[in-house]
């Protein structure tokens, strides 16, 4: 069986949860043969992995959201025209009426055309016109035709990809993996299976809303893009995966049948974080503070850097250790550092990538105050390490935290996002209850021993994976194919 999996925007390129968990997942079944399509912005970033790749992961296959038109280029004068049938289904797309995307997959993946001439062609402005006179006539309509043709370029790239053949794609997220994963399965005729980490449609509303470079109306557009992407993906799939029980219910509600739907939480590798060091003699005067991410704006690194150093004026001997990559986002975290310098703020170390397991053991509690998560692993390897979290009730933190009646109890304190004063005040709060620190570690401790291992989450995923590989006629490597020869005999 060859399994291909789909990402967009990570692994093996930045180092991050839904990166960890794609490694895993290739590195739990040694026995399957994996091969990866990973999305990316340009050719730039083509073959600069930050993983090591797994032995069973025998290829990397790129697809680019921007890039050079590789496309026949029409003769002077002229632009790419579609018949009937594909002028329709460009139309349905454009206008989000009952989409023919086998055509579209058709005429993207079986013809060699300029994007750059179909984009500047009469086709393409007759649809976009038809479009804006139906719903946005009282916007410049030059404004609006160029909104359309950036909204549709990296769209009309990803079509272009070629597809490497396998007999089941799984995609990380719906949007253009999603898009991917449901044209490999048309062609190809194989399972799809969708896991996605955060709920893709609402992470990209979220973005858009908060975004600069898209003005009013336009920002609309642009979600009612990535909503069409992500249905996408759950009208083709077999099976589509969340986290946890709130995430799965988002998906019902964007249009996923819900009997498709399943709560495969992650899992980690408990005796990874066995026999951890523990606080070393410059430690023994401070309160360690652990915030393992990205420094990047989703994680709202400048809101725990305000918050610190407001506690840190109550509390003199917190000391706060970021702990993860610096270059996602390079302006970001020039910024950053330029808060800590314009705050005064002392005892805040950036790290760099590190294994965290050396540092995991010397901590007290970890701080997470992003704006979105799904499940976070690194609450989960907190709670490993016995260790309680103070995080922004994002994702399946407040799950993660409290539990859900499952009688383990309190594992941290849960804030409200952006939220510096309420932040501080629980920083304080675990650093001046050690006793209290210690017994939400052992909380959040039982609760990852008994609900969130790696084992528990490679054997949901064997049964997704067997199930769908039957249904496809595609036994699982270690499936007993004997009853087959006898039947036949």
């Amino acid at each position: 069986m060859k399994i291909c999996m789909i990402a967009e925007g990570c692994y093996p390129y930045v180092v991050g949860g839904v990166s960890s968990w794609i490694h895993s997942m290739i590195k739990a079944f040694p026995q399957v043969e994996f091969v990866l399509l990973s999305i990316v912005g340009s050719r730039s970033q083509r073959g600069r992995f930050v993983y090591e790749l797994p032995e069973n992961l025998t290829a990397v296959y790129e697809a680019y959201l921007e890039d050079y038109d590789w496309g026949r280029k029409a003769k002077r004068g002229k632009r790419t025209r579609l018949n009937e049938k594909e002028y329709n289904a460009l139309r349905s797309i454009i206008s989000n009426e009952d989409v023919d995307w086998d055509t579209v997959f058709e005429m993207f993946q079986k013809e060699k055309f300029s994007i750059d001439d179909l984009l500047m062609g009469a086709d393409f402005l007759e649809i976009v016109k038809e479009y804006y006179r139906q719903r946005y006539p009282y916007i410049v309509f030059s404004d609006f035709l160029w909104t359309m043709r950036s909204i549709y370029m990296p769209l009309f790239l990803i079509l272009q990809t070629r597809l490497p053949k396998a007999d089941i794609y799984h995609c990380a997220s719906t949007g253009y993996a999603g898009v991917l994963g449901s044209m490999a399965k048309h062609f190809y005729r194989s399972g799809l299976l969708i896991s996605e980490h955060g709920i893709y449609t609402r992470e990209r509303e979220e973005e858009l809303l908060k975004a600069s470079w898209v003005a009013g109306i336009y920002k609309n557009i642009w979600i009612d893009q990535f909503r069409k992407m992500s249905a996408l993906a759950y009208e083709r799939a077999d099976r589509v995966t969340s986290l946890y029980e709130h995430a799965r219910q988002l998906q019902i509600g964007l249009g996923c049948p819900e009997e498709k739907t399943a709560v495969t939480p992650n899992g980690i590798d408990l005796k990874r974080f066995e026999k951890l060091p523990c606080k070393k003699e410059e430690d023994e005067d401070f309160v360690n503070i652990g915030a393992v991410l990205r420094v990047a704006p989703i994680k709202d690194v400048k809101t725990m850097i305000r918050a610190f150093a407001f506690a840190k004026e109550k509390k003199e001997n917190l000391r706060l250790w970021i702990m993860g990559p610096l270059d996602e986002d390079k302006e970001y975290a020039e910024e950053c550092f330029a808060l800590v310098e314009a705050l005064g703020a002392a005892d805040i170390i950036f790290t760099g990538r590190v294994d965290v397991r050396e540092y995991l053991g010397r901590m007290d509690f970890t701080l997470l105050t992003s704006i979105s998560e799904g499940q976070p692993l690194t609450i989960l390897e907190s709670f490993a390490a016995k260790k309680p979290v103070i995080a922004t009730d994002v994702g399946c933190c407040r799950e993660l935290i409290y539990g859900d009646g499952d009688g383990y109890g309190t594992a941290g304190i849960l804030t409200h996002i952006m939220n510096t004063a309420e932040i501080a005040a629980a920083i304080c709060e675990l650093a001046e209850e050690k006793a209290l620190c210690a017994h939400m570690g052992e909380c959040g401790y039982l609760r990852v021993k008994n609900r969130y291992r790696q084992e528990q989450m490679e054997e949901a995923y064997e049964e997704i994976y067997e199930r769908i590989g039957w249904d496809y006629g595609k036994l699982w490597p270690e499936e007993d194919a004997s009853w087959l020869e006898s039947e036949s005999d």
